[in-house]
């Protein structure tokens, strides 16, 4: 089976943020943030550098998961992404900046997206 082109994308888009979060965690003082992204997760005592490269590595094996159709990658992504989704809606209402609800709707797609095409994670290798 042909791989979707949404999932494609979806996992480039996911491929990239790890890679900007490695970016920022190597040549980038993380800790100067004022809302740090181990805050958003609810860690706010956890090392920002360190969570970013942890963030980065999971979102690499996730997006590998998603990319080549896999169970578990759909499963990883499902999950993701709904916590992620939790996590920014519950900012929208404690933060006054709002960056968060473009998180949200991203999130929300990626959920109905990944739903839509879920048969293609599904399939085994002699039906396809």
């Amino acid at each position: 089976m042909k791989r979707p082109l949404g999932v494609t994308l979806i996992s480039c888009f996911y491929i990239f943020g790890a890679v900007a979060l490695i970016v920022t965690a190597i040549f980038f003082n993380a800790d100067a943030d004022e809302f740090g992204i181990a805050d958003r997760f609810g860690l706010p005592n956890f090392p920002e550098q360190l969570f970013r490269v942890i963030l980065a590595i999971n979102s690499l094996v996730l997006s590998y998961g998603y990319m080549r159709l896999k169970k578990w990658g759909f499963w990883l992504m499902i999950m993701y992404s709904f916590g992620f989704g939790l996590i920014s809606y519950n900012l929208l209402y404690s933060q006054n900046q709002q960056p968060f609800i473009g998180n949200l709707i991203w999130s929300a797609i990626v959920l109905i997206y990944s739903f839509f095409v879920r048969k293609s994670f599904f399939l085994t290798e002699k039906n396809g």
